[in-house]
């Protein structure tokens, strides 16, 4: 059998992979251990929150499906951050488990240039430092001239329940027994990462008057720019507030070395910023309670997920913990909770288009690069199924900035600092969050995926038509002026606005905070949609905070344009800090920007290497 591209894994990063290859006309197979669970959502039943989901929304932009298929099968829809400005909000929504994956699973089948096939990945073909393809556990072997492993949490994985423990993956599938070792034959450094997963709770047995409501927005919302049909209001499935509390604590402290992970049975190291719930109460012994959520899961069962109370206690214990619970105190456990161990790659041998450095044509994308949620692997999936796209039509690799997408963000760190415990994006993690807005991501990204043909015509040229009617609105804005009248100074105060004393723009006075583009539309109607005049309004309000991150992107920019040879020699390279020369070694950057942001790399060390560049391109002259 003969491929152009084989994706290994059928996660979300699997999915997104498969498809953009498929979708840039390329022979493609994805391989997965179960076929039935592809797309599967073993964990958490929501997409979206702070920068995750603008990460879902800049998969929309570049033509990926993790959007689209959200919004086929949410079950509620939220803005985060309402409390707060409109360019810091972003989506959140719950998921239907059995939808998503039955819609995503649709969606690959009716594919061209997409095959599927179940199997595990035993070994990878690699002839003079290059792949070219792979070695199933029953020796079949298929050809291929790029592959994208995308894993998850199957490599070697382990299930951990109190001091039981289990080799194999989520929902007791079989993990992949061999890859691992083969990726450490050819060189790869393999790390034991660790997550887990909170019970799922019977609905029926949860005493739901004793716990908040926690509704979606009443708002029309959707992930994709290009779905119109959004989930309404009154068919939106409420999820509940709940939190733990002296009792909880008690239990937990009392059965700690119970628990996997602190009965010394876990090898693995877990994520920082989603710990279990012993975690937390342990690392935070003074905060009163935890805050958790109560998750409904599918439409098809009575599933309900405990979010905030992932565990790896003994499965009477974790009765316990959960009857401590105000409302769960009858409540019924379908699923025990667990930790998973499974090994990942050090993301450093990996390059910034996520081929990876070691062998040429391999690309590495989602848990297998030490990250952890589905939105980060997506995201990986579709750089790396558009990255391996573009090498095998000979061309140059799409890299996106840290300045221009939260994808950006999370590769650079990724291969530029690597991961100790599995990474979770943050919004705190981009130092030009106000650039990566949920609202902006199409007008940022959009260009490139029509460029690399994953938007067609008819959606780049509807997008075409968004940036004509911004750019309309806002010269509307600028070319209408209000004069004190006595008529417009009431008109001001009753929206709640001061008066004003000279004439002055629309376009000037949506800069005052306070009002929005319908307080504007008092004084002088505007023709356009919604999401249009809501862009203009935030593109107005935060000018001087935007214009002040754009003049410091440049700055980033200029650095990046500056590549560094990828045979360079640090050793030939005098008056450089030993430190930074071993780090510059190590990682290998591609340009003068990726280097000044590894950890112990200083601005004196940047400054040498920059004459040392243009040094050799002098003698080059």
């Amino acid at each position: 059998m003969n491929y152009e591209i084989i994706v290994v894994g059928g996660g979300h990063a699997g999915c997104e992979a498969a498809l953009a290859c498929a979708r840039k006309n390329h022979k493609t197979l994805l391989i997965s251990g179960n076929l039935e669970n592809i797309a599967d959502m073993p964990c958490n039943p929501s997409i979206g929150g702070p920068a995750k989901g603008i990460v879902v929304r800049e998969i929309d932009a570049l033509g990926g499906e993790m959007a689209k298929n959200t919004d086929k099968s949410s079950l509620q829809m939220k803005v985060l951050n309402t409390k707060k400005g409109k360019a810091v909000q972003a989506l959140r929504a719950q998921a239907d488990k059995i939808l998503y994956k039955k819609e995503m699973q649709k969606t690959l089948k009716a594919q061209e240039n997409l095959d599927l096939k179940e199997g595990f990945v035993e070994d990878l073909i690699v002839e003079d430092g290059k792949v070219n393809g792979v070695v199933l556990v029953d020796g079949t072997k298929i050809d291929a001239k790029a592959v994208i492993l995308t894993t998850g949490t199957y490599l070697r994985s382990s299930i951990l329940i109190g001091s039981k423990k289990k080799s194999e993956g989520p929902h007791g599938e079989k993990e992949s027994k061999f890859l691992s070792t083969k990726l450490k034959e050819l060189g790869f450094t393999i790390k034991r990462l660790k997550t887990g997963t909170p019970p799922r709770i019977e609905r029926s047995s949860i005493d739901f008057s004793k716990v908040a409501v926690e509704n979606g927005s009443s708002e029309n919302l959707t992930f994709s720019y290009d779905n119109t049909d959004a989930l309404a209001y009154h068919y939106q499935i409420p999820c509940h507030l709940v939190y733990t509390n002296s009792k909880t604590h008690e239990i937990i402290k009392k059965h700690l070395k119970e628990s996997s992970m602190y009965g010394g049975y876990v090898e693995g190291i877990g994520p920082r910023y989603c710990p279990s719930i012993e975690d937390k109460v342990v690392r935070f012994q003074d905060k009163e309670r935890h805050q958790l959520f109560l998750e409904p899961e599918s439409l098809s069962y009575d599933d309900i997920y405990l979010q905030g109370f992932s565990t790896s206690m003994p499965e009477y214990v974790q009765e316990e913990m959960v009857h401590s619970l105000e409302g769960l105190e009858n409540a019924k456990i379908l699923r025990y909770a667990y930790a998973i161990e499974y090994d990942a790659i050090d993301s450093k041998q990996i390059k910034r288009s996520l081929e990876t450095k070691l062998i040429e044509g391999l690309y590495t994308a989602g848990q297998i690069n030490g990250t952890s949620g589905y939105e980060e692997a997506a995201g990986q999936g579709l750089m790396a199924g558009i990255n391996a796209s573009l090498k095998v039509e000979g061309k140059e690799p799409l890299v996106l900035n840290r300045s221009e997408s939260y994808i950006g963000v999370l590769i650079d760190d990724l291969v530029t600092k690597g991961v100790k415990d599995p990474y979770r994006l943050l919004t705190s993690r981009a130092e030009y969050r106000l650039l990566l807005r949920n609202d902006n991501a199409d007008l940022r990204l959009r260009e490139y995926g029509h460029q690399i043909g994953l938007i067609d015509d008819n959606t780049y040229q509807k997008f075409l038509l968004k940036k004509q009617h911004i750019e309309e609105i806002k010269t509307m804005l600028k070319g209408t002026k209000i004069t004190p009248t006595k008529e417009t100074n009431t008109l001001l105060e009753n929206i709640g606005t001061s008066p004003i004393k000279d004439g002055l723009t629309l376009y000037e006075l949506l800069k005052r905070p306070e009002l929005s583009f319908a307080d504007v539309e008092k004084f002088k109607d505007f023709p356009y949609n919604e999401s249009e005049k809501e862009e203009v309004e935030i593109m107005i309000q935060y000018e001087g905070y935007i214009k002040k991150q754009e003049k410091d992107t440049k700055k980033l920019l200029d650095l990046e344009r500056i590549k560094i040879p990828a045979n360079i020699s640090y050793d030939d390279i005098k008056n450089i800090a030993s430190e930074a020369r071993e780090k510059l070694k190590k990682v290998e950057p591609e340009t003068l920007g990726q280097a000044s942001r590894i950890s112990g790399v200083n601005p004196a060390d940047i400054a040498i290497i920059m004459v040392y560049l243009k040094k050799g391109e002098r003698k080059n002259d």
